[in-house]
């Protein structure tokens, strides 16, 4: 198995990107996929023989969840590890990615494959490569209960031991991932700068979406 990075000089310089709408990965965190597209599958077969690498970057346009050509993308996405996959007997794929960096997507590659492949940069990402980095700036507390909260208003259960022995950062990371928000507002998550900013955007979202019975936040974030 390919060793993970351990900083922004260990990334590769170029990548396949999967452009995926609502689709959110953070350091870290572990993101679930099917793979069912011809293009997708070749972009894994790829991945499989060369570094593993994969980049999950957003379209700007959210009107399809993949959109095909060379449709504008998001400036931030996230750097994937291929750590597991299964492939079915349809040729179909199973795969999960752990999120490494998040990256700045520099420039677009002309190729001839039929996936995208963009130039990419971790610098300014460094403290992504540190799984505990600015916990200590969180309110964990205060945190645990909009989980609590949220939990009660939308009526599911959670594991308060399996919450109670996972870091701050994963606690995070993981609740702003599966978080029910649209694009605009994972992209939001994405590019907070710190832990802590992170934090506070999703609990500011939650108690947003509880004070208006449901409607989910409202367009301005800032």
């Amino acid at each position: 198995m390919l060793k993970r990075p351990a900083s922004p000089a260990e990334l590769p310089k170029s990548v396949p990107v999967f452009p995926l709408s609502g689709a959110l990965l953070l350091p870290f965190s572990h993101r679930p996929l099917n793979v069912f597209e011809p293009r997708y599958i070749e972009m894994v077969d790829a991945a499989l023989r060369t570094n593993r690498m994969i980049g999950l970057i957003q379209p700007e346009d959210t009107s399809e969840e993949s959109p095909k050509g060379r449709s504008p993308l998001q400036k931030v996405g996230c750097l994937g590890r291929l750590t597991h996959f299964e492939e079915n007997s349809d040729g179909h794929y199973f795969i999960i990615l752990e999120g490494v960096t998040r990256f700045k997507l520099v420039s677009e590659l002309t190729v001839m494959t039929p996936y995208r492949q963009c130039l990419i940069s971790g610098h300014g990402f460094e403290p992504d490569f540190e799984r505990s980095f600015g916990e200590e700036g969180v309110d964990r507390d205060r945190f645990v209960k909009m989980m609590r909260d949220y939990a009660e208003f939308a009526n599911f259960e959670l594991n308060w031991d399996e919450i109670e022995r996972t870091g701050t950062a994963d606690l995070i990371n993981f609740c702003c991932m599966v978080s029910p928000y649209g694009a605009a507002e994972k992209q939001v998550l994405l590019e907070a700068d710190t832990l802590e900013a992170r934090a506070e955007t999703l609990i500011a979202m939650t108690e947003y979406e509880m004070a208006h019975g449901g409607d989910g936040p409202a367009a301005p974030l800032n």
